[in-house]
């Protein structure tokens, strides 16, 4: 089955489309659009993908992206298990990213606004107060209509653009290589790698779902998503090892097998490469938090 490669489609007579979403999972599908689109967790936890940033994401989780920017939300295994008792809730933002117009995006009253559209294009995650008070500006925009909708959509994103709780996702180097013929390829392959990533999966084992040989996979994968196979796996391990770390109640060894590596050295290490931090420090830091 194709995955939907248009994911807004805007009415010719509508400036934005606003929704709630609540569904058993998150759309699994990695792809792109040419919308900005403005999205806030409201229930669910999973692994996030924006270009070729990956992190966990739970409730109160605010990011922002730019016109085709690839991204996925992809839900936790438990999700897509059947069970009732848990749904995923968000909500949707979309504009045109000629929403404002060329001529009047160049005006000195906009300059704030034309620069954070700019940096879009990278994603951006938002924190705090900044989080907190955009989700209220957005509950409101869901019940607004017309030329009021307008100004509460410039209001949202006045509030983005002079907060400094923010931070870039993709990294400066990230490009845009992607083709809509790309889509059908790499969701088989990010599928089976979500599925399997705690377990041991080899090169050739993606590369055959691409129809691929597995040095021509490994170019091919490196030019999309600008990091190879191997630590796209390390990535999605680690961000497992750290759910685990603050969800349950499992020896530093356990987390470690059950998160996919094989021995604990190596886990500690590429676990304090990525959150410069070991992982007893990692759980203790963020068990103190909740408290």
């Amino acid at each position: 089955m194709k995955a939907p490669l248009q994911k807004s489609p805007i009415p010719a007579s509508r400036v934005f489309v606003i929704k709630e979403l609540v569904d058993p999972y998150f759309d699994p599908h990695w792809h792109f659009h040419p919308e900005f689109q403005l999205f806030i967790v409201l229930e669910g936890s999973g692994t996030r993908f924006v270009g070729d940033h990956i992190q966990r994401f739970q409730a109160g989780d605010l990011v922002f992206t730019g016109p085709n920017l690839p991204h996925l939300w992809r839900s936790d295994p438990e999700y897509f298990s059947g069970n009732p008792d848990l749904i995923t809730r968000g909500i949707v933002l979309y504009f045109h990213e000629n929403f404002l117009g060329e001529d009047l995006l160049q005006k000195k009253e906009l300059f704030e606004i034309r620069q954070f559209l700019n940096q879009a294009k990278r994603g951006m995650q938002f924190f705090d107060e900044t989080a907190s008070s955009t989700l209220n500006l957005m509950k409101k925009l869901l019940a607004f209509r017309s030329f009021n909708a307008f100004l509460l959509l410039l209001e949202i994103l006045h509030t983005l653009a002079k907060s400094s709780n923010s931070r870039l996702l993709a990294s400066e180097s990230y490009g845009y290589n992607l083709k809509r013929s790309d889509t059908d390829r790499l969701n088989r392959v990010y599928d089976y790698i979500m599925e399997n990533f705690t377990q041991k999966i080899t090169l050739k084992e993606v590369a055959d779902l691409a129809y691929m040989t597995p040095s021509s996979f490994s170019r091919y994968f490196k030019q999309r998503s600008n990091k190879t196979f191997t630590q796209l796996i390390s990535e999605l391990r680690i961000g497992h090892a750290s759910k685990l770390l603050i969800e349950k109640d499992l020896s530093i060894l356990e987390i470690c097998y059950q998160s996919g590596f094989r021995t604990l050295s190596n886990f500690n290490r590429q676990f304090k490469d990525m959150y410069e931090m070991s992982p007893t420090e990692y759980r203790r830091l963020n068990t103190n938090q909740q408290c």
